[in-house]
């Protein structure tokens, strides 16, 4: 092999390094893609939604120790988190953050309250009219409890389709990978169709 070839090929080989690495820096530390694969989110989000995750919004995290080395800022009330589910480490979800540690939240009759006052749940969605009573399970009915420092209380959008923390408790701070701000892609596998009209939306 001739020795120009083998520049050439040197010169692909760190190429392909150099990309890799910017790659695996950019997923870990800056922006992630992920997939909708429920309708808990809906109509905030659908099956079929890929998403960008911005993974540097709340902090430099170390890898795999969820330790934050540089913090930027804390999640708020009203963000999309995607959040590692803590009944399966396995697994990411993603919910809205609906209390942040200190705050009281309640939920009598489907209402939202926080701190004692209801809530304008503008993203909520309520299909089903039935009320469950508090004894035979948390949907409609829970708290009033207190979520701990470093941790947040979420829920999906679909407020009677969603499995949250109403059932499964809180989700610590070191476990969030991220604020998702925007669709990407969005494909309905029902209908075998791009939904044009949700690429590039901006989420709230």
């Amino acid at each position: 092999m001739g020795k120009d070839k083998k520049a050439l090929i040197k010169e692909y080989a760190e190429t392909i390094i150099i990309a890799v690495l910017i790659a695996l820096f950019i997923r870990t530390f800056i922006v992630q893609a992920f997939k909708i694969p429920s309708g808990s989110m809906k109509d905030t989000l659908l099956i079929g939604d890929h998403l960008l995750v911005n993974k540097f919004i709340y902090g430099i995290k170390v890898p795999y120790l969820r330790k934050t080395i540089i913090p930027v800022k804390a999640p708020a009330r009203g963000d999309i988190v995607v959040f590692i589910y803590p009944i399966d480490r396995s697994k990411d979800f993603i919910k809205r953050v609906i209390a942040v540690g200190g705050d009281t939240i309640e939920i009598r009759d489907k209402q939202i309250y926080l701190n004692g006052t209801a809530v304008s749940d503008t993203h909520g969605i309520y299909a089903d009219t039935v009320i469950l009573p508090r004894a035979l399970q948390p949907r409609d009915n829970f708290g009033p409890v207190t979520v701990p420092a470093g941790t947040v209380f979420v829920m999906g959008d679909n407020r009677d389709q969603s499995f949250d923390s109403r059932f499964w408790g809180f989700v610590d701070l070191g476990d969030i990978l991220g604020k998702a701000f925007i669709i990407y892609w969005s494909w309905d596998s029902e209908t075998h169709s791009l939904r044009w009209q949700r690429i590039g939306d901006i989420l709230h």
